[in-house]
């Protein structure tokens, strides 16, 4: 089959590699009829995650065919049309019964690699390094789904590929972290970031009972997408984001922050981008935190940040005095799909929301370089790339 391998730090290519087969009972294979690119992905484009390897299949985001399952999954028949969490969870230990998906005990064979890191093992995600299990990427024809059961859900009838796609990752990431802001009537939520899971959290804050959400990015394309879903909209290279905040909540703050930038974030100077990116350059630290940063300094006291963009390792210069006398609350993780796609459904089955929105671009897996660059480069107004093998 042909799949999106990672070649070196910005260099991905399509290559002919062997077809994925039945490793445990609880496998299927999927035939991929849609999958795309994430801001995630560009991190190991970028050659910020060190734990990738040459040959490794990218991507995370699936929507596909069933074309053969293992003796022990039963939710799911060949033929059919299924959308696939990023996270792999069991479904069965303890963190999967609390519905905490991506801290699962038992999806990552790479364990040991990731408690040297962290002290604890997460879940493994699809084709996002080795740390985070090795498991082939849905960048491909073919994709074998572990723990099919748990993390592969039935499409509804009448739903596209491309909504059901959105289902995948970047739609339950943006719905999560409007989730964990505790949302009350009359709140006000800011989130700084409007690629396709900034916007998701926007649209999911709006659904969830926000008053009002501020959206911050430095693109226009992306402010003027953030205004179609009803938010306010700063432009971060025009104003002083913090300053504009204030003025904005009547001197209060956000009550809620939203980060959906993550780890190579912009500084709020050029001094402050300038030391970010020269210290991670040098593998110093591994993430940029200029959106962090600017979080704290702007939510209200006692308000909650929450964090959806990815960060991989180790920051400097986190104003950790300014959360602390604040009384803020941190709250922060990767997805925990299988708990939010039925909820998902269920939203679009009464027209709340029309996940495929971000969709901006179709183009042919075997064009995967392009895409990759020019998601990367924001080129022509992209924001999201549908890829059909």
């Amino acid at each position: 089959m042909k799949a999106v391998c990672w070649c070196g730090t910005r260099s991905v290519s399509v290559e002919q590699v062997p077809d994925p087969t039945i490793l445990d009972p609880q496998d299927m294979i999927v035939k991929t009829t849609l999958t795309t690119v994430c801001g995630s992905d560009l991190h190991l484009y970028g050659g910020l995650v060190p734990t990738t390897k040459r040959g490794d299949i990218l991507g995370h985001e699936l929507v596909g065919e069933v074309v053969e399952v293992g003796s022990e999954v039963n939710r799911h028949k060949k033929g059919d049309r299924v959308v696939v969490t990023s996270v792999v969870a069991c479904g069965r230990c303890w963190y999967c019964r609390d519905e905490q998906f991506s801290l699962c005990d038992n999806s990552n064979p790479n364990a040991g690699m990731q408690e040297k890191m962290f002290n604890f093992a997460t879940a493994g995600i699809f084709g996002y390094s080795h740390l985070f299990g090795g498991y082939a990427g849905c960048q491909a024809e073919y994709v074998r789904v572990p723990f099919a059961n748990t993390i592969a859900f039935k499409i509804p009838q009448g739903m596209t590929d491309e909504q059901a796609l959105a289902c995948s990752d970047i739609l339950p990431t943006g719905y999560m972290g409007a989730d964990l802001c505790n949302i009350r009537p009359g709140d006000i939520v800011a989130v700084w970031g409007c690629g396709p899971v900034g916007l998701c959290a926007i649209k999911s804050a709006v659904l969830l009972g926000a008053a009002q959400v501020i959206a911050i990015d430095r693109v226009p394309e992306r402010l003027m997408l953030a205004a179609a879903q009803t938010a306010l909209t700063l432009d971060a290279s025009k104003v002083n984001v913090t300053e504009a905040l204030r003025e904005m909540t009547g001197g209060r703050g956000p009550d809620a922050c939203i980060d959906a930038v993550g780890m190579e974030a912009h500084g709020t100077t050029w001094i402050e981008d300038a030391y970010d990116r020269l210290k991670q350059s040098l593998m110093l630290e591994s993430d940029r935190l200029g959106v962090l940063r600017q979080i704290i300094m702007s939510c209200r006291k006692g308000g909650t940040a929450v964090l959806m963009g990815v960060y991989s390792g180790f920051g400097d210069k986190i104003p950790m005095g300014v959360a602390f006398n604040k009384g803020m609350t941190l709250r922060m993780g990767q997805q925990h799909g299988p708990k939010y796609v039925p909820r998902l459904f269920e939203h679009w089955q009464r027209g709340e929301i029309d996940p495929a929105f971000p969709f901006t671009h179709r183009m042919p897996l075997s064009q995967a370089a392009e895409a990759y660059r020019m998601f990367r480069e924001k080129e022509d107004g992209c924001i999201k790339i549908a890829l059909r093998p």
